[in-house]
């Protein structure tokens, strides 16, 4: 643990530290004075009453500080100014008294007033105690006001991405379910067989998968491969899959299932209505410090717009606030019609993955 870190969580011993080395400084900063100015060397045991008195006195202000700052702006300037000047009376009459006892033996004071001589000067230096005691304070308010709203600003950001992960789930399961009914209907039993298996295995990672979890896209792939051979199982030889993946882009992160609504999309508008079938290509690469991704289908493109408002628009919109939320404004989501196809391309900041473990394993069946 820090330095830092350690003062923070202990706040006592930050703060008898501090002021051990504020009154350590000042008696440096007298001794230092009285050798260049070649003082009787009595004038030391002034100098550790001193210290020893300043370092109690303003400690006891500590106390007062703590109630004031609870005071109105006016109060607590006010009363610390009152404070200042009382604490520095008192800590003049000390030194006075021990000057003319351990320095000047052979010249007593004569008036009363003359112990209280030098306590304008010492109110400054209390003045100046008390005024970072409060600072250190304000400081201090204002950094756990920061964090607090850091923290809710977390919260509130792990909230939005799990909504709109969580929010994927019943869109996919949907149209999953859908097509194992219409492999029940066509009397294919056993292709519907395996593909409940598969959805199962598919689901089990979903809900296994932290949604604030980044992922390689190696991973992907491999977690996309589970939904893909689902869908494999239905379509057949009607559907084709090409990978265009950079060998650098493999180990970037990605917030995972990102790419899964965007296949899925591709699969409903470019694949399903057509007989023939078609193709699906996904490609990664790295460029200037940032991932580009893209899913690109061979079907009838962006006929109707109003796809990106309701039922196409699911996905590409909940991928669209998922980079906004982790990225701000170093996200993208565009989309390009190619003549044949649509693609869907996304971009965010790289990040390289340090060494990670399989997020899951293939499970035998039982």
């Amino acid at each position: 643990m820090s330095t830092a870190s350690l003062f923070k969580k202990n706040r006592e011993l930050a703060f008898w530290s501090l002021h051990a080395i504020g009154w350590s400084s000042y008696a440096i900063s007298q001794y230092l004075g009285m050798m260049l100015y070649g003082k009787h060397v009595q004038y030391q045991t002034v100098i550790v009453i001193a210290t020893i008195s300043g370092f109690l006195l303003s400690a006891m202000l500590r106390y007062l500080c703590r109630y004031l700052w609870t005071k109105p702006p006016g109060v607590m300037i006010g009363a610390a100014i009152g404070a200042a000047y009382s604490a520095a009376l008192i800590w003049r009459v000390i030194i006075n008294v021990a000057y003319e006892k351990y320095v000047e033996t052979e010249w007593p004071m004569v008036h009363w007033y003359e112990y209280l001589s030098g306590a304008m000067t010492a109110t400054y230096l209390f003045a100046c105690w008390m005024g970072l005691y409060f600072g250190f304070k304000y400081y201090e308010q204002m950094q756990m006001q920061r964090e607090s709203a850091l923290r809710a600003s977390t919260l509130a950001q792990e909230a939005q991405l799990k909504m709109l992960r969580y929010q994927l789930n019943p869109h996919f399961l949907f149209n999953t379910l859908n097509a194992i009914s219409t492999l029940i209907i066509d009397n294919r039993n056993s292709v519907a067989n395996s593909a409940v298996s598969g959805l199962s295995e598919f689901l089990r990672y979903t809900l296994d998968q932290d949604p604030m979890k980044k992922v390689t896209v190696a991973q992907e792939l491999e977690a996309l491969n589970l939904y893909l051979n689902i869908e494999k199982m239905r379509f057949g030889s009607r559907l084709t899959i090409q990978h265009d993946i950079d060998d650098d882009a493999t180990t970037s992160l990605m917030p995972s299932l990102l790419l899964q609504p965007l296949i899925e999309n591709a699969i409903k508008y470019a694949i399903s209505p057509r007989e023939e079938g078609g193709r699906i290509r996904i490609s990664a690469r790295v460029d200037s410090g940032m991932l580009h991704l893209a899913v690109e289908d061979d079907g009838p493109g962006l006929i109707d717009p109003t796809r990106l408002t309701n039922g196409r628009g699911v996905g590409i919109r909940n991928t669209r606030e998922r980079l906004q939320v982790l990225y701000g404004t170093n996200g993208h989501v565009t989309v390009t019609p190619t003549h044949p196809g649509l693609r869907v391309s996304l971009t965010f900041p790289a990040e390289r993955a340090p060494a990670m473990a399989p997020i899951f394993e293939s499970r035998a069946p039982a």
